[in-house]
């Protein structure tokens, strides 16, 4: 049984004071002189994945290194070192390099429990966010605050920058469509690192613990909300570089539809194809990629669409591939072939029915702003960065 504290506890950001200018980007985890004296002689437990490195190795073969004693490590969706498919269960088990019990938090359970949390003085947070709402990495943040509000574990987040960090957009999740892809009320494109969020979702008393929980947050050094990141390793196995986590925001919404967005390819999430020769010019076709992708939507069959690899702007959240897809399809049920998953993903049932209603992109996109605007007034609260506005 969890046992709750009925104590305030603030955020706490550790030498925030850098020049943010041309120099090179510093993530949390590589201000190892900050957080080190911070969990010295304690007993550590670990949220990471594959994108938790330390300048080109892993945080956990650098913290041992250093000596400390990391009790239990606790995985997301895609597993401790990232090899699993999408939707993937992880299982609980142990690092079969160091012998350290691994915990899924993507399995039977989403949230660590009081009894995997005895033991620990603190918890160490660092995963690499893509900055959008139905990235699962944000929603075990989610839980893992929580988690340590309700048992009285302090929370660290070494923090990263975000690579869709420089806008804000999209709908507000409404509170009734709230799922593991979707758990706070923020926008599809939040505009916050992992560290910013964390603060937003303690602050805002957005848990349901009864407390605050004990969170410091180790900013990035050298970077700001226009700062143009591009990620040294891949955040999951279906977004592989660059381009993928730009269109990313925009294309997800198509997982709910007949229209693959390339996964079973070299080039998931930068291509857009049916079945309809009608849909483009552009061919692929989509096969099993152990490790990346099983059972892929229409796996072995050529799909017809466009190539977007060839952009000339970086992307931002945009409606329109949806849109013009919609427009080549006789009824929408060919087209959207499970609503329930593009409102969770939407965070809202009412960009579908504005599309059935006949809406334009500008219409849909203005119904959604002052709902955007009262965000963005809470999000400023929060920034431990200057913003791009």
């Amino acid at each position: 049984m969890a046992v709750y504290f009925i104590f305030i506890f603030f955020t706490t950001v550790l030498d925030c004071s850098a020049q943010t200018d041309k120099l090179t980007i510093k993530t949390g985890a590589e201000r190892f002189d900050v957080y080190l004296p911070e969990i010295k002689d304690k007993k550590i437990g670990l949220v990471v994945n594959n994108t938790s490195i330390v300048e080109q190795e892993h945080l956990v073969d650098f913290l041992l290194r250093q000596k400390i004693d990391i009790v239990r490590i606790f995985a997301p969706e895609h597993g401790y070192r990232g090899e699993a498919a999408a939707g993937e269960k992880i299982d609980d088990g142990n690092d079969q390099t160091t012998g350290i019990q691994v915990i899924s938090l993507y399995g039977e359970l989403r949230k660590p429990t009081p009894e995997q949390l005895i033991g620990l003085d603190v918890v160490v947070f660092d995963i690499q966010d893509v900055g959008c709402r139905f990235y699962t990495y944000i929603s075990t943040l989610h839980f893992v605050i929580e988690a340590c509000a309700e048992n009285n574990i302090p929370l660290i987040i070494l923090d990263r920058p975000n690579p869709n960090g420089d806008y804000v957009a999209g709908p507000v999740l409404k509170p009734e469509f709230r799922s593991f892809v979707g758990m706070d009320p923020i926008p599809v494109v939040h505009g916050c690192t992992v560290g910013e969020l964390a603060r937003m979702i303690n602050g805002e008393l957005w848990t349901k613990a009864l407390t605050k929980c004990n969170l410091t947050v180790i900013p990035v050094l050298n970077y700001t909300h226009l700062t143009s990141y591009r990620l040294p390793v891949k955040p999951s196995p279906n977004l592989p570089d660059y381009l993928s986590v730009r269109l990313y925001p925009s294309l997800c919404f198509f997982e709910a539809t007949s229209i693959s967005v390339g996964r079973g390819t070299e080039f998931p999430f930068q291509v857009l194809g049916g079945l309809n020769p009608e849909f483009g010019n552009f061919q692929f076709t989509p096969f099993d990629m152990p490790g990346i992708v099983m059972n892929p939507l229409h796996e072995g069959q050529t799909c017809f669409g466009i190539d977007l690899r060839n952009l000339t702007e970086i992307p931002i959240f945009t409606l329109k591939f949806f849109l013009d897809f919609y427009r080549k399809f006789e009824k929408i049920e060919y087209f959207v072939t499970n609503e329930n998953w593009l409102n969770l993903l939407a965070g809202t049932d009412e960009i579908l029915k504005q599309i059935k209603d006949g809406k334009t992109e500008h219409e849909i996109e203005q119904s959604w702003q002052p709902e955007l605007t009262r965000y963005k007034n809470i999000r400023k609260k929060y920034l431990l960065y200057p913003d791009f506005e």
